[in-house]
């Protein structure tokens, strides 16, 4: 186990069964990992397609997000592409995935927090048009599943730094987490 200290928050690789954790699908439940959030978002579809609001500063989940460092990036990814894990010491994530499935995985790795070690999988997109908000110090990482590639928009409370992000291996050992097809 290995164990980072900066400021306050205290990063450790827990020790996990294998598996995929808790499968997150409401949008209280009482299983997700602590200060994770999730809403629903809009979408209007019409003959022409459909729109969604991606986000408005000072409201909704970013309601925290300062205006002058935020930051709004976005991902393309081919079915069955896995990006994972990542974490950070300050920074807050918000995923908005627009097209396409994610499964994404998600882990406590905060040894002070009382849901550390937990694990969460939520199966979000086009079919669960959810944004999800993770708080520093949770490892996060996802898996396009499907037939078609997937799109995420993922805005930050921060500017990018290199120095703020740390890496697991979407295999590591420790965290165990199953991402093969589950065929349940």
């Amino acid at each position: 186990m290995s164990t980072a200290a900066a400021g306050s928050l205290r990063i450790s690789t827990p020790k996990c069964e294998k598996g995929i954790g808790t499968i997150i699908q409401t949008l209280d439940s009482a299983e997700l990992i602590h200060g994770v959030q999730i809403r629903a978002y809009d979408v209007w579809p019409d003959d022409r397609g459909y729109f969604l609001e991606v986000i408005r500063l000072r409201q909704g989940l970013a309601a925290e997000f300062p205006a002058e460092t935020t930051q709004v990036s976005a991902a393309l990814s081919y079915p069955g592409t896995i990006k994972a894990f990542h974490f950070h010491q300050h920074q807050t994530d918000l995923w908005i995935p627009i097209a396409g499935m994610l499964q994404v995985a998600l882990v406590d790795l905060r040894s002070d927090a009382r849901t550390f070690g937990k694990k969460n999988t939520l199966y979000v997109g086009s079919l669960r048009p959810w944004q999800l908000l993770i708080p520093p110090g949770v490892g996060h990482g996802y898996k396009v599943v499907g037939q078609s590639a997937a799109t995420l928009v993922y805005v930050t409370n921060r500017l990018y730094n290199p120095k703020d992000e740390g890496r697991i291996a979407y295999n590591d050992e420790s965290i165990s987490y199953d991402w093969e097809t589950q065929h349940k």
